[in-house]
This record gives structure tokens, C-alpha cells and sequence, in this order.
């Protein structure tokens, strides 16, 4: 497998035999001592008899997650969150419990020009993740859960491939970090934070959010385009 530091842009190559599938790890950067992130997740490079079958049974011992019950089911169409999206159109999840706040967001959104969909519970929404990358996830710490470091759906989105991940604006909803606390924002591996005393802003708060984030990323996709790798 070939990796790339984000950091200084450092390419090795970590044998095929020493990368442990279907999870995300950390290693650290020969040249620079930066710490890359790498999922297999999505690895298209292993073998058919490698990938176990959708409905195989988890082994003796382990206690199956909601994530590999939802992972582990049949195909069903009527959870895709979208019949047809128009070429162009960005796509947004939204997971809030509380119907007001739930209102005033999907309006922000709705201004935004995004396409969105507010499933009622934690496991639609990682069953509408199974067949759509969404552009933008808005997310309520404690949407599906009273633990809000046990949430089910920031779980998922740490397990993405970092080249998916990199494309998913993530926004936390929360009454325990300060709006724009990028510190907190590192620490949860998301894009912003917003805090609920300030939803009533919250269009005016993405926005700058995701100007930021093009602002950051700019400079990087510009270098993938230029050698090649996009």
C-alpha cells in the first residue's frame, strides 16, 4: 500500500502482509514525524475470498455493533435516502433529535443550496450512509445515544477512508464546546463545532466554516491535481 503524508507529501510504501484490514490506523511519517491516519475500510486492493460475506456471522465472543448490524444487512433500496439527485446538487445529512432545532437547520441548509435528509433515528442514518457520501453531516453529539463520546455516527465516519472523509463537512452540534472551538473540533475529528446557544446563526456559522475549509484545502488538491493524483 502506498501512503501519503499530508503533512510534507512524503510518499512510502507499507507492505501488502503488515496492513491490518477493515479499520483505520496511525502511523508516523519516516521524514517528518507527522501522524497519518490510514483506513482500509474501503480498499478496493484486497482479494473477494479477503472481504467476509454481507450476511456473515460475527465470530464467537464479539459483540456485534449497531455499525456491523447495519453493515452486515441485506440490500434494500427503500433506504437510500434519495431516488435521484441532479449532477451538481450537494447532498447533506442531518441527524438533531429536537424538531425545532431540526426545522431552523434544514431551513440553513435549505439556503445553502443543499438537497437534505433528517432520518429519526441513528440507524437510518447509517443505513442512508451505506448507499450516499453526503457533502455535508450536521450532527447532534447525542442523536441516538445520552453518551456523546459514544456516538454511533462519528464512529462511522472515523472508520471512512481518509480520502473519503476529507470530502465530508462535518459539523458537531453540541452544549459542551464553544461555537468554532477548533481545538474541540480536532479532538471530535470534525470540521466546526456549533454550540446550541447559537443555532439561531448557525447558516451565517457553516458558512464560514466551509469557506475555511476550502480556503485549507486549496493549496493540497491543487498539488494532487498537479502530480497526478486526482
Amino acid at each position: 500500500m502506498d501512503v501519503v503524508c499530508e503533512k510534507c507529501q512524503s510518499k512510502f510504501n507499507i507492505p501488502d502482509q503488515k496492513v491490518p484490514r477493515g479499520q483505520v490506523f496511525s502511523l508516523t511519517c519516516p521524514k517528518c514525524n507527522n501522524k497519518v491516519s490510514v483506513g482500509t475500510r474501503y480498499d478496493t486492493t484486497s482479494s473477494f475470498e479477503e472481504t467476509p460475506a454481507p450476511s456473515a456471522k460475527p465470530k464467537p465472543g464479539l459483540k456485534k455493533t449497531i455499525i456491523d448490524e447495519v453493515d452486515s444487512s441485506a440490500y434494500d433500496a427503500s433506504e437510500k435516502p434519495f431516488d435521484f439527485v441532479e449532477e451538481g446538487v450537494e447532498t447533506a445529512l442531518l441527524c438533531e433529535p429536537d424538531s425545532a432545532i431540526r426545522t431552523k437547520i434544514i431551513t440553513a441548509l435549505y439556503n445553502m443550496g443543499y438537497h437534505t435528509t433528517a432520518p429519526q433515528s441513528h440507524k437510518d442514518a447509517l443505513k442512508q450512509m451505506r448507499f450516499h457520501v453526503f457533502d455535508m453531516v450536521v450532527l447532534n453529539e447525542r442523536f441516538g445515544t445520552k453518551n456523546p463520546d459514544m456516538n454511533n455516527i462519528l464512529k462511522y465516519l472515523d472508520r471512512l477512508n481518509m480520502s473519503i472523509r476529507r470530502d465530508i463537512f462535518v459539523t458537531l452540534i453540541t452544549s459542551r464546546f464553544r461555537t468554532m472551538d477548533n481545538m474541540a473540533a480536532f479532538n471530535k475529528s470534525v470540521n466546526l463545532i456549533v454550540n446550541l446557544k447559537n443555532i439561531n446563526e448557525i447558516e451565517k456559522i457553516i458558512r464560514r466554516g466551509v469557506t475555511d475549509k476550502e480556503i485549507f484545502y486549496r493549496v493540497f488538491k491543487e498539488s494532487l491535481i498537479k502530480t497526478g493524483r486526482v
